[in-house]
């Protein structure tokens, strides 16, 4: 978008689109970005100003938000998606950044929810809701171990 200033300067401003992120638990982001990727469920998508209008659903996977010059990655565990051509909206049944997660803990949880994912048959009433958890968990710790190879968070394209 150019603009002018009235000295013959004219100057170019990134178009940017609204987003808003929000979990069963808290609205995790509210913000102008340039771009955001998100994984669905038929592959991964890259939204940009003036984005075509769609609905999707999210799978567990990482999310990279760009703003500032700068990407920011989180770890989302699936939901849904609606994108108008200057605002998206998250539904996420999680959304953390990446210094939010606890590898360790991470790590534990996935021991317990493989543990008893094979103690339980798949009939049982559970299993697709253990399955699904495991799922998220399992993205949450690929996005930390990608991201945190660093002593400081990644930032960066």
């Amino acid at each position: 978008q150019r603009r002018g200033h009235g000295t013959g300067v004219t100057t170019i401003r990134m178009a940017h689109l609204e987003l808003i992120i929000t979990t069963p638990e808290r609205e995790v982001l509210r913000r102008p970005v340039e771009s955001l990727s998100v994984p669905t469920v038929d592959g991964e998508i890259t939204v940009l100003p003036q984005h075509v209008p769609l609905t999707a659903v999210l799978k567990a996977g990482e999310m990279i938000i760009r703003h500032d010059g700068k990407a920011e990655p989180y770890a989302i565990g699936g939901g849904f998606i609606e994108v108008q051509p200057n605002k998206v909206v998250i539904l996420a049944d999680t959304a953390e950044h990446v210094v939010e997660i606890d590898e360790q803990r991470v790590q534990e949880a996935i021991a317990r929810a493989e543990k008893t994912k094979q103690e339980m048959s798949k009939e049982h009433v559970d299993y697709a809701r253990m399955a699904a958890k495991l799922e998220r968990d399992l993205a949450r710790l690929r996005v930390v171990k990608k991201h945190r190879s660093h002593t400081q968070p990644h930032i960066g394209p």
